[in-house]
């Protein structure tokens, strides 16, 4: 599968925004956004002001960038979520929420989304019992996820367990500590979902 090889922080550097891809490494002094808040290359410091196509296609990009999902994949999920009752961008954040990688994410079991994607490729969760070992995978009310028992004392896992409670954990998950579980109470509602995209870009994009 395609996926963006070089370094994260060009990405945010982009978006002229953080978009957290490195974790913890992204809220400390050290991280490259910090020097260089520009895009990268030889006129990032003096580019001229966006035209509005071109502020639509970067949030689009913002948003794959974001949930680590390819072009493809993404307008797969648009499609489907205009397919939906209720509004389209709504719908599409929703899709990308819940998926399991960004849940182990949004839980706190994962420094950032690319580790949860590892996480779960790598055959560590389970969902209802069931060893579930593909990141798009997704999750639905009254789910439980868990880490499986002969994971738990994996270092990703055991950090996890000991900053259980620093990060704060979307209203429609919750997270049971001393289990490694994390249950789904409902589907995110567009309030319950804090996020940088700007959801309306992206839908005004497609509807060209």
């Amino acid at each position: 599968m395609a996926r963006y090889v070089d370094a994260d922080c060009k990405r945010c550097r982009r978006e002229k925004m953080k978009l957290f891809l490195k974790g913890s490494k992204c809220e400390s002094p050290k991280c490259p956004f910090e020097k260089r808040p520009y895009p990268p290359g030889q006129h990032g410091r003096g580019r001229s002001k966006d035209s509005e196509y071109l502020l639509q296609l970067r949030e689009k990009q913002k948003a794959t960038r974001m949930y680590g999902v390819l072009e493809k994949q993404f307008s797969g999920y648009y499609v489907e979520a205009q397919r939906q009752a209720g509004k389209t961008g709504e719908n599409l954040l929703q899709i990308l929420e819940r998926r399991l990688d960004n849940v182990v994410f949004r839980a706190g079991f994962a420094k950032s989304r690319d580790m949860a994607r590892q996480l779960v490729t790598h055959g560590h969760l389970t969902v209802n019992g069931r060893k579930v070992n593909i990141p798009s995978y997704r999750v639905s009310a009254n789910d439980i996820i868990e880490v499986r028992p002969g994971s738990r004392e994996l270092t990703p896992f055991v950090v996890a367990h000991a900053e259980i409670g620093e990060r704060t954990v979307p209203a429609w998950l919750e997270v049971i500590g001393s289990q490694m579980r994390i249950l789904v109470h409902a589907l995110p509602a567009r309030a319950a979902i804090d996020t940088q995209v700007n959801e309306q870009l992206i839908v005004e994009l497609y509807s060209k």
